[in-house]
C-alpha cells in the first residue's frame, strides 16, 4: 500500500509541475503577444497618417519638421551590430574551444567563471568605460571618437560572454564516443576539432551567434554614450551614427504626435529583426533535431 501511495504522489506531483509549467509558459507568450499589440498599436497612427514610404523617402530625420527618414538609423543599427558579432564571433568560439579541448580545469573553469562576470555587468558600465577609456584612444587615431567603430567594440565586448558561453555548452554536448572513435583513428587535435567537433555542434554555435546578434541590436545604453548619436549615413567606421533604440531613449521623453508614433515604429522594426533572428535559430534548432533522429 505504501509502494501504491507514493506512486500516486509522484503522479501527483508530476501533474502539478506540467500543468505549472504550462501556465508560466502560456504567461510569457501572453506578456510577449500584449507587448507586441501594444506597440504595433502606438505605431498606426503614424503608419495611417504618415505611410511606409515616407520612412524610406524623406530628405533626412527631422521629426520637428515632417522629415521621418529611419534609414541612417537603421543602417546605423545594423552595421554596429553585425561588426560587433564579427568580432565577437570567432573571439568567442576560439574561447570555447580552448575551454573544451586545451585548457586544463582549473583555468578553464577560472576563464568560464570570468565570462559569467562578463555577461553580468550592466550594458551602461560598459558604456561608461568606452566613453572615459576607448573614445579618448579612437579620438587620438581620428576624431571625433564617438564613432560606429567605437560602438562596435564595445558591442564585440558586450556579446562576447554571449557567444563564448553557449558555444562552450554546445561544444560540451558533443557525444564523447565521437571523440573516442577520433582518437581511435588517430586523428589530430585540429582535424578533430575542424572535421568532427565544430560539424557536429554547428546548430548550437549558429544559435549562439544568432542570439549574441538579437543582444547586439537591442543594446541601448552603451550605444547611445560612445557612438556620437549622428542621424548620418556613415562613410568611414571613424562616423558617429545613431541606432533604433539610442534613437528611442533619447527622443521619447519630448515626442508628441506623430513624431512619438514613429518611434514606436523604430521599437516595431526592433522587434521584427529580433524575431526573425529567433525564427532562424528556431528553424535550425529543429533541422538539427531532424538530423540526429535520422542518425
Amino acid at each position: 500500500m505504501s509502494s501504491l501511495a507514493s506512486l500516486r504522489q509522484a503522479k501527483r506531483n508530476d501533474w502539478c509541475l506540467i500543468n505549472s509549467l504550462r501556465i508560466l509558459a502560456s504567461v510569457t507568450a501572453l506578456v510577449g503577444v500584449l507587448i507586441t499589440v501594444f506597440v504595433l498599436k502606438e505605431a498606426l497612427p503614424a503608419l495611417q497618417s504618415i505611410g511606409m514610404l515616407r520612412f524610406f523617402g524623406d530628405d533626412a530625420w527631422y521629426p520637428l519638421e515632417g522629415q521621418f527618414n529611419l534609414v541612417p538609423i537603421l543602417l546605423g543599427t545594423v552595421l554596429t551590430a553585425l561588426g560587433g558579432v564579427a568580432i565577437a564571433t570567432p573571439l568567442g568560439l576560439l574561447s570555447a574551444l580552448f575551454c573544451q579541448f586545451y585548457a586544463p580545469n582549473i583555468l578553464a573553469s577560472s576563464y568560464q567563471r570570468l565570462l559569467e562576470l562578463l555577461a553580468g555587468i550592466p550594458s551602461v558600465v560598459y558604456g561608461f568605460w568606452g566613453l572615459v577609456v576607448l573614445v579618448p584612444k579612437i579620438n587620438q587615431l581620428h576624431p571625433p571618437g564617438q564613432s560606429l567603430l567605437a560602438g562596435i567594440l564595445i558591442l564585440s565586448l558586450m556579446i562576447l560572454p554571449t557567444v563564448a558561453l553557449l558555444s562552450t555548452a554546445s561544444l560540451g554536448d558533443v557525444p564523447k564516443a565521437y571523440l573516442q572513435g577520433a582518437d581511435a583513428l588517430s586523428l589530430s587535435r585540429w582535424t578533430t576539432l575542424t572535421r568532427l567537433v565544430i560539424p557536429t555542434a554547428r546548430s548550437g554555435l549558429i544559435t549562439a551567434i544568432i542570439l549574441a546578434t538579437g543582444r547586439a541590436l537591442g543594446e541601448t545604453m552603451a550605444v547611445l554614450m560612445v557612438c556620437g548619436n549622428v542621424v548620418q549615413i556613415p562613410n568611414s567606421v571613424f562616423d558617429p551614427v545613431r541606432s533604433l533604440a539610442a534613437n528611442i531613449a533619447l527622443e521619447m521623453a519630448y515626442a508628441t504626435t506623430d513624431h512619438r508614433s514613429v518611434l514606436f515604429i523604430s521599437g516595431l522594426v526592433l522587434l521584427a529583426l529580433v524575431g526573425l533572428l529567433v525564427m532562424m535559430a528556431s528553424v535550425l534548432g529543429s533541422e538539427e533535431r531532424e538530423k540526429t533522429r535520422g542518425i
